[in-house]
């Protein structure tokens, strides 16, 4: 929705943009966890069953080497947003302030009318009041409601919604998980309801580190100090309080000292002071700004934009710089480090320990000699189905078929998720190496795979063969 006032469009808030937007994250954090393909999640790190799932692919806990991967993904997107629009982060995606949004402005202001006004986020509800004391007790239930949810959400992302009402129905044998959800609800009705932006200001690390990130070319809310006049000197002390004194020091200020953009500011900051840490870039100053110089048919004087393009007016603002260029570079790169190495994923884990004896000889009926080497083999099923397994030996060129599986001698069945310990033994009754001196290691490849599914679930693994010498063969009984 728009309107012209004196030829002056003013377009729709930030506050309606931000609010669709949140939505939006909202719905996709809810409605993710519950969406499996092939019993996978999107995202799931769960502890408890010791997986990782990614992309709706299943990675075994030994494939966690992918985790430092997604880690650096997600702190590099958030370097590369407050690169270009300074704590955007802050303002339009961080859980604090949606969850700040929905009490404070949809709790506390338009369902209970708590809040007079979402416009004025200084003055705080006269809790002198009977009536306002009651809708603050129904505020604070409310969200106690809605803390429950978020945190069971989160944990969704740890604990797939399948295995969590099933875990909450045995609170005594799943404290820890009880005990997390509560730990949870209780320190969001706290944050929320009484620590509030000091949250922002205070405790969160991102506001202390941003600063080392901004340059010139950095997008944040701006006031136009050449248009609307200084109000602060240079020590930040406040100099003018009316339009009156203000013009009367600068006649072309257009500012009205209405101070619109000061009570809408959630971390209670006045945006003419100039860069400030707890500007979280919600732009609410900017629409109150639009929607004041607009009925006077000028133009914010509280803009969205540069330094560079505002304060300094060197020109348009550089959004592809060097360093955003760079910041792209590495998460492509990344990105592309992390689907190659995704998509070399294992679908059957197997370890190969050779028993301590290197080998056992028997002659055979009919004169001949079997010389055995006995392994253990420790396969785990990573599939979501219960699959058959086999496996093959694989000896070095000319000795093809002389170096066989003698046990087992048949397929076997490995549910998933556990591990199965099976004892091979490779056997051979060929003259595979004729020395005197000393015995012989023969390099082999183990080709295990699942029965019926060879093409995909299929690992190799490096073992050796020992043949002893000449004299243990003659010598064999």
């Amino acid at each position: 929705m728009s309107q012209e006032k004196k030829g002056i469009e003013i377009p729709t808030a930030w506050r309606f943009k931000r609010y669709y937007f949140f939505a939006v994250l909202t719905g996709i954090a809810l409605i993710l966890p519950w969406i499996t393909i092939n019993g996978n999640h999107f995202f799931l790190l769960s502890f408890d069953k010791l997986k990782l799932h990614l992309a709706f692919i299943q990675f075994d806990m030994q494939e966690l080497y992918l985790m430092p991967f997604l880690l650096m993904l997600l702190f590099l997107g958030i370097f590369l947003m407050t690169v270009i629009g300074g704590r955007v982060f802050c303002g339009w995606i961080c859980p604090q302030t949606i969850f700040r949004i929905i009490y404070r402005d949809f709790i506390e202001t338009t369902i209970l009318g708590l809040r007079k006004r979402i416009k004025n986020k200084q003055q705080e509800p006269d809790m002198t009041k009977t009536e306002n004391k009651v809708k603050r007790v129904i505020a604070i239930l409310i969200w106690t409601a809605l803390s429950f949810i978020a945190a069971a959400d989160l944990l969704w992302y740890f604990v797939p919604p399948e295995d969590f009402f099933a875990y909450l129905a045995d609170p005594a044998e799943h404290m820890t998980l009880f005990g997390t959800v509560i730990g949870l609800a209780l320190f969001l009705i706290y944050d929320i309801i009484f620590l509030k932006e000091n949250y922002c200001i205070y405790v969160c690390p991102y506001s202390r580190i941003q600063s080392v990130l901004y340059d010139e070319h950095t997008v944040m809310a701006l006031y136009n100090t050449h248009r609307g006049g200084n109000i602060y000197d240079e020590h930040k002390t406040k100099q003018f309080t009316s339009q009156k004194d203000l013009q009367a020091f600068k006649p072309s200020a257009e500012c009205t000292t209405c101070e619109s953009c000061v009570t809408v500011c959630p971390t209670h900051i006045d945006i003419r002071k100039g860069f400030q840490l707890e500007c979280i870039n919600c732009l609410e100053c900017v629409d109150a700004c639009t929607t004041v110089m607009g009925k006077l048919g000028k133009p914010s004087l509280v803009t969205w934009s540069s330094d560079y393009e505002i304060i300094d007016q060197k020109g348009k603002t550089k959004y592809f710089r060097p360093k955003v260029l760079a910041y792209i570079a590495l998460l492509v790169g990344i990105t592309i480090i992390l689907a190659l190495m995704g998509s070399k994923k294992e679908h059957m884990l197997l370890n190969i320990n050779k028993e301590n004896r290197l080998y056992s000889v028997e002659r055979l009926a009919d004169n001949s000699v079997q010389v055995d080497n006995s392994y253990e083999f420790l396969l785990q099923n990573t599939e979501n189905e219960e699959l058959k397994y086999f496996f093959e030996v694989i000896p070095p060129k000319g000795m093809e078929g002389k170096i066989i599986i003698t046990k087992p001698t048949e397929e076997f069945s490995a549910v998933p998720n556990i591990k199965k310990k099976k004892i091979v033994v490779l056997s051979t009754t060929q003259m595979l190496v004729d020395d005197e001196r000393k015995d012989t290691v023969i390099p082999i490849t183990i080709r295990a795979y699942a029965v019926g599914h060879e093409d995909k679930i299929v690992v190799f693994r490096e073992s050796t063969f020992t043949f002893p010498r000449a004299d243990v063969i003659k010598s064999a009984k």
